[in-house]
C-alpha cells in the first residue's frame, strides 16, 4: 500500500549498510544499448555477483519474462526470481530504499526516478517501468511504501545510520533532478524520508561518472565517522583535484554526532578505458555514450557491505590487491570477496549500483 505520511512522521529511519541485513535484490541486464554482445557477458558478471552474495544472505533477482530461463541457467537454484517490468538493471537506483523503526518493522521508499536527468540529460527513455519498480518490489515483500515527492537515486547518498548523510552537490543539485528545489529544500526532504539530521555535501563525484556524480562511486561509509575515499596521486588525472576537494570537506566537517571523520584513501583502478571490441558490441543510443577510448568510471568504493562481508569489484590486476589490503586493514573483522566486474563497469556502474539491501528486522 502507498502511504500518504512520511517515514519521519511514522518513526522510520534508514539503517546503515554495515548494519544487519536480511536480503539483497538485483535486476537482470539485457539492454542492448548498454550491455555489449546481447548482454551475455554482463549477465555472467551479474550472476557471479548474485551467487556470491547468496552465500551470505538470500538473493532475489528481477527479470523480464523473456529472460527468465536464461537467468535460471546462470543463477544458483536457491536464488529467487521475480518477473517484473523494468528498463535497466540498476537496482540501487530503481529499487526501494528500506527504512525500519524501533520495533523492527520495515517500509519502503519509492523515489522518483528519471534515468539520471530526465529530458535534460537522462540516459534513456522511457524510464516509467524503472520509476514504478520500487513499489512493485515492496508489494512483493508485503510491505507498505512511501512515494517520495522528489527525484533521488539510491546511489546518490550514503548514510551512517546515526544521522549523517553524504552526497555530492554535482548530483543532487544537477538541473535534471529537482531544479525547483533549493539545497535547503533537498536537505529537509532527506531528513523527512531517511531520518538524517546532517548532510555533508561533497562538491563532485568521480570523474566522468554519467550519473552526474553519484557519491557511491567516490566514497563509502564503512562505520560511523569512518569513510573510504577514491584517490589518486597522479597530478595529471582529473580525479586528483576532485578527490582533494572531497578530502578538504571531509576533514573540515563533523558528523551528526559531532565526530571528526576518519578518511581512508582507496586508489582508483587504471585509469580504465572502453576498448574497441567492447564498444563494437553495444547498440547505438541517444543518451548513453559508449565510444571506444572513453574513460570508464572505475572505482573500488563501489562495493557492497553485507553482514561482515565486503563484495569488492576487481578491475585492475595492478591495484586490486592494494584495494583489498586497504579494506582488510580498515575492516579486520570482515571477509573481503573480490569479484571481476569489468562487464558491469562497461554499463556505467558497479556492485553497489546493481544491488539493494533489505535490512534485517522483526515483523514487516
Amino acid at each position: 500500500m502507498e502511504l500518504v505520511t512520511t517515514p519521519k512522521q511514522d518513526g522510520f529511519t534508514f539503517p546503515a549498510e554495515f548494519a544487519s541485513q536480511q536480503a539483497v535484490w538485483l535486476a537482470w541486464p539485457e539492454r542492448q544499448d548498454n550491455w555489449r554482445d546481447d548482454a551475455k557477458p554482463a549477465q555472467q558478471a551479474f550472476a557471479k555477483v548474485a551467487n556470491e552474495i547468496n552465500l551470505v544472505v538470500p538473493v532475489t533477482v528481477v527479470v523480464s519474462e523473456r529472460q527468465r530461463e536464461d537467468a535460471k541457467v546462470l543463477l544458483e537454484p536457491s536464488i529467487q526470481i521475480a518477473v517484473m517490468p523494468y528498463n535497466d538493471a540498476w537496482m540501487r537506483d530503481i529499487g526501494p530504499t528500506i527504512v525500519t523503526n524501533a520495533q523492527g518493522e520495515k517500509r519502503g521508499i519509492s523515489w522518483q526516478f528519471n534515468a539520471w536527468g530526465g529530458n535534460y540529460n537522462g540516459l534513456y527513455s522511457p524510464w516509467n517501468d524503472d520509476d514504478n519498480l520500487a513499489g512493485k518490489v515492496c508489494d512483493h515483500l508485503g510491505i507498505d511504501h512511501y512515494r517520495a515527492p522528489f527525484v533521488l537515486e539510491g546511489g546518490a547518498f550514503h548514510t551512517d545510520g546515526e544521522g549523517t548523510l553524504y552526497t555530492t552537490a554535482e548530483c543532487l543539485l544537477s538541473p535534471g533532478r529537482n531544479p525547483e528545489l533549493s539545497q535547503k529544500d533537498i536537505e529537509q526532504y532527506l531528513a523527512e524520508y531517511l531520518g538524517i539530521t546532517k548532510v555533508i555535501w561533497l562538491p563532485k563525484g568521480l570523474f566522468n561518472d554519467e550519473t552526474d556524480g553519484h557519491v557511491d562511486n567516490l566514497l563509502h561509509v564503512i562505520a560511523p565517522g569512518k569513510v573510504v575515499l577514491s584517490w589518486t596521486d597522479d597530478i595529471n588525472d582529473p580525479q586528483y583535484l576532485i578527490s582533494r576537494e572531497a578530502l578538504r570537506v571531509l576533514v573540515n566537517s563533523l558528523d551528526a554526532q559531532g565526530r571528526t571523520i576518519e578518511v581512508i584513501k582507496l586508489p582508483i583502478p587504471g585509469p580504465l578505458y572502453l576498448q574497441e571490441h567492447e564498444a563494437a558490441g553495444i547498440a547505438p543510443s541517444k543518451g548513453m555514450k559508449r565510444l571506444a577510448g572513453e574513460r570508464l568510471g572505475g572505482s573500488y568504493a563501489n562495493f557492497l557491505m553485507i553482514n561482515k562481508t565486503v563484495f569488492l569489484p576487481e578491475l585492475d590486476s595492478l591495484t586490486d590487491p592494494m584495494a583489498k589490503s586497504i579494506l582488510q586493514n580498515a575492516l579486520p573483522d570482515y571477509n573481503i570477496v573480490g569479484i571481476p566486474t569489468r562487464e558491469v563497469l562497461l554499463g556505467g556502474g558497479n556492485i553497489h549500483c546493481i544491488t539493494q539491501q533489505i535490512p534485517a528486522g522483526g515483523a514487516t
